[in-house]
Formats: structure tokens, C-alpha cells, sequence
């Protein structure tokens, strides 16, 4: 109990004094949606990855990845979010504890504000923050030796409650199950954990966005494409029907975040399941991420799974899956800006047209080009146009130039200069004041520059006169 009051208390602190603004979740099947997707060990193969899912016109598809405790370095995940960014991949991540031997550790609730920190400490590649809470915690081995429906039930909720105080950006998923397993000493058969969750916190499905779930086609990961229900590649709907049965009426979009054959079929055939799987049973409305496990595990206990061989090259399924058509997923992103500053000569003549800058950072999560963001006049007093830039990534400073026209009539304009994505504000305003003077006239111009001329020999002439005047009597240096 007093843990949980020392959570509460942590994220109350967090969420009351942080400047960080609270937004929401959004439901990603309500965007174009890639589904296709990767689970990976290490980072070095996102670029792998990036040409696995956004391949045949697909863009932003998804990769799965795993952070256990000892890995919470901010500077390392950023620079993977900050890549991931780039290749246009959304992180859905699962978060671990310690491996002791062959089991997990139990996970102490007192690392929950250690979780918070970190992942909150992160700039996300996308809106929503997909967070997976544990893995097949119906197996012993994940769960510190023993199977607890009641125990990991309270810690979902709880680390689910902690995360969206402090950002309801978080999009929470409970960890994936084991369908196929059975009632052992070190196992539990999925339905039973599933209800004695559900008895244990009646509410935790309030505390989750969306379902995760291993969809492997069993027995022996060899099973039929074609077979339907628990322990197949559509266990997904299955367990989504068994969630039904118990009453659970909340929609939950599906995250099949592992799944795949092994390799003790041959390539041709895994190919063959792979494309079947891909455009029928996981072409489902209600998914909205199939990351199959894994890309690059040459060595055991996983080799038998990889997608990579052993000498860098790829087997043949990868190609396969990399033909298949796809679409260009539009993830929501939050575009922010800053003005630091605006670089104009303060002084114009009447209809001329002038070039200024402006300092601006990146504040938000998209990478800007002069495609989506623009520099506006809130006033709509002048006209601006930005000259083209691109790739300015989050948190980086930028000097936006832009050509310009002043307006026909004098006096003085306070111009509120304000970024734009889309045509939408994505900045405060910044005031800058302009002020504008009427054209000489050309006659009053010609007589000024010939009054300027003669002043100008004047003073020559007297400046040499007065050198010869004084140079005698000046000492020498």
C-alpha cells in the first residue's frame, strides 16, 4: 500500500510541475495505417527493418523492440527514436526487467517512477507512445518463477494509471500471452490467466488502449496459414471473442507483436504463409501492427526464427514480404515551433519588396521541410514565402528565410509573425514592427544626390588643404 502511494505521489508531482503540455491518444486505425512491421533485437538493423515495411509504397510501418532496466540510457534511446525518425519507423516498445538465468524478474513496483523518468525523458517519433507492459506473464519463467494473474494484473493497472498522469500520450498495451500453453507448474492456460486478471482488477481494461498479442501459428510454429482460432495466426480474433464473453464491450485496435513460422519449413513455404497471413488473416480492421519475430537472431535460442542469415544475407521470405503492396501510413505527430527571433530591415519604402530571416527552433516531433511549414502573418498585412529547407529535425535551430512585399501606404505596421504547418499555427506569435515612408520624389532625389557631390568635393578640399596647412607643423612619428 505505501508503495503505491509513493507512485501516486511521484507522478502527481510529475504531472502537476511539469511544463509539459498533456495531450491524448488517438486511435491509429482512424489514420492510414501501414500495419506491416518488424520485432528486432538491435538498433543497427533499422535500417533493415525501414526496408522490410516502407517497401511497395508503404511508409511509417513499425518495429517491436524490448528495453530491459539495465538499458534505460537516455542518450542511446533517443538517438534510436531520433533514427527511427528519420526512416520513418513507429516504436512500439516493450519494457523488461532483469534477466536471472533462464527467468525474468519479478517486476517491483518501485521501478514504475524509474520507467516514468526515462520514457517520459524521451522526444517520440509519433504522438502516441506504445508501451507494452511485460511479456507472456502466463509463463513462470517471465515472472520471476511463477505464474500470477492477480499479481500482474495490479501491476499493469498501476503502471498504466502512473504513465498517463504524467503524459496521456502513453498508449498502454498489457503484455502478450502464450495461447498455446497449458496448465503446468510453469505455465498457465490463456484463458484461465485471462479471468482470474479480469476477477482480480475488474477494471483493467479502462487502464489499457489496445490488445498485444502472439499470434503463432502452433503446433511447433509450423502450423497451416488456413487454421482459425487459439494457437494459430489468428489467435488475435480469438482472444478478442473470449475478452467478448467476459464482458469486456471496449474496442481494443490489436498489436500482433510477434508471430512468424520456423525454420523447419523450407523458405519457399514460409513465403507462401508469410503473403496468405499478410492479405488475408492479418488484413484485419482491427489491426493495426503485425510485427513478426525476428529479423536478425542468427545465433540460438532464436535462430531458427530469424529473418537474416548468418552470412548478412537475407532468406527468401524477407523479399517476399517486401514485395507486397502496401500503404503510406499518415501517424499523427506533434508539430511545434519557436520564434527566437526576425532578421528585417525595420525601415521599407511604399509597395517594395524586401528578404528577411527568421531564427526559429523545432520543438515539436516531425522533421520540417518548406512543404508542410510556412512562416505566416497573422495580420495578413504582407505576404510571406519561405524559401525551400529541409530535414530540420526536433530540438535543432533553423534561420528560415523568406521573401516578402511591404504595402502601398505609409505608417507603421507591428507584423505577428507566426510559424505554420499545414496553414495551422504551430507557434506563439512574434510582433515585429515595420515602418514604411513614402518614395522621394525623383526631382528632390536628383538635387539631394547633386547637393550630396558637391558637398562631398567641398570636403575633400578642404580635408587636403588643411593637410597642407598642417603637415609642417606636425611632428614626426
Amino acid at each position: 500500500m505505501i508503495k503505491k502511494f509513493l507512485i501516486f505521489l511521484t507522478a502527481l508531482f510529475i504531472f502537476l510541475f511539469s511544463s509539459k503540455k498533456v495531450f491524448a491518444i488517438y486511435d491509429p486505425l482512424s489514420v492510414p495505417n501501414n500495419l506491416y512491421g518488424i520485432h528486432i533485437f538491435d538498433e543497427n538493423d533499422l535500417n533493415d527493418a525501414a526496408r522490410l515495411v516502407n517497401s511497395s509504397g508503404g511508409d511509417w510501418g513499425y518495429v517491436t523492440f524490448v528495453i530491459t532496466e539495465g538499458e534505460r540510457d537516455h542518450d542511446r534511446w533517443q538517438r534510436v527514436f531520433d533514427k527511427m525518425r528519420r526512416l520513418h519507423l513507429i516504436p512500439v516498445v516493450r519494457i523488461a526487467t532483469k534477466a536471472d538465468g533462464d527467468t525474468w524478474q519479478k517486476p517491483n513496483e518501485a521501478e514504475i517512477n524509474n520507467w516514468i523518468a526515462f520514457l517520459n525523458s524521451l522526444n517520440w517519433v509519433v504522438k502516441n507512445r506504445y508501451v507494452i507492459i511485460g511479456n507472456e506473464p502466463n509463463h513462470a519463467q517471465e515472472w520471476g518463477g511463477m505464474v500470477s494473474p492477480e499479481d500482474y494484473a495490479s501491476y499493469f493497472v498501476d503502471f498504466s494509471k502512473a504513465l498517463k498522469a504524467v503524459d496521456s500520450d502513453f498508449y498502454v498495451l498489457p503484455a502478450a500471452l502464450d495461447a498455446s500453453a497449458s496448465n503446468t507448474k510453469d505455465t498457465m492456460e490463456e484463458s484461465v490467466f485471462i479471468r482470474r486478471m479480469i476477477g482480480n482488477q475488474a477494471n483493467i481494461f479502462d487502464n489499457a488502449d489496445g490488445w498485444a498479442s502472439h499470434s503463432y501459428p502452433n503446433p511447433d510454429f509450423s502450423g497451416s496459414q488456413y487454421d482459425q482460432g487459439k494457437g494459430t495466426t489468428s489467435t488475435f480474433s480469438w482472444e478478442l471473442y473470449f475478452l467478448g464473453t467476459l464482458g469486456v464491450k471496449k474496442e481494443l485496435p490489436v498489436f500482433i507483436t510477434e508471430t512468424g513460422w520456423s525454420h523447419k519449413i523450407t523458405e519457399d513455404e514460409i513465403s507462401n504463409r508469410f503473403t496468405y497471413a499478410f492479405k488475408n488473416t492479418w488484413n484485419d480492421k482491427r489491426v493495426v501492427a503485425v510485427t513478426p519475430f525476428i529479423l536478425n537472431y542468427t545465433n540460438p535460442p532464436f535462430d531458427d526464427f530469424s529473418w537474416k542469415k548468418s552470412d548478412g544475407g537475407f532468406y527468401s521470405f524477407y523479399d517476399s514480404v517486401s514485395k507486397l503492396p502496401k500503404i503510406k501510413g499518415e501517424p499523427k505527430q506533434d508539430v511545434k515551433g519557436r520564434i527566437l527571433g526576425i532578421f528585417i530591415n525595420p525601415l521599407q519604402t511604399v509597395g517594395s519588396n524586401f528578404s528577411g530571416a527568421l531564427l526559429a527552433q523545432n520543438v515539436g516531433q516531425s522533421i520540417w521541410s518548406s512543404t508542410e511549414i510556412s512562416v505566416g502573418d497573422e495580420s495578413m498585412i504582407i505576404p510571406v514565402k519561405v524559401k525551400d529547407f529541409s530535414g530540420i529535425e526536433p530540438q535543432k535551430l533553423t534561420l528560415l528565410t523568406f521573401d516578402s512585399s511591404v504595402p502601398l501606404k505609409a505608417g507603421t505596421y507591428k507584423i505577428p509573425f507566426v510559424l505554420q504547418f499545414k496553414g495551422k499555427n504551430i507557434s506563439d506569435s512574434y510582433p515585429y514592427e515595420i515602418a514604411v515612408i513614402e518614395k522621394p520624389e525623383e526631382k528632390k532625389v536628383s538635387a539631394f544626390v547633386k547637393l550630396a557631390g558637391v558637398l562631398i568635393s567641398d570636403i575633400k578640399s578642404f580635408w587636403y588643404g588643411l593637410k597642407l596647412n598642417l603637415a609642417p607643423k606636425l611632428p614626426k612619428w
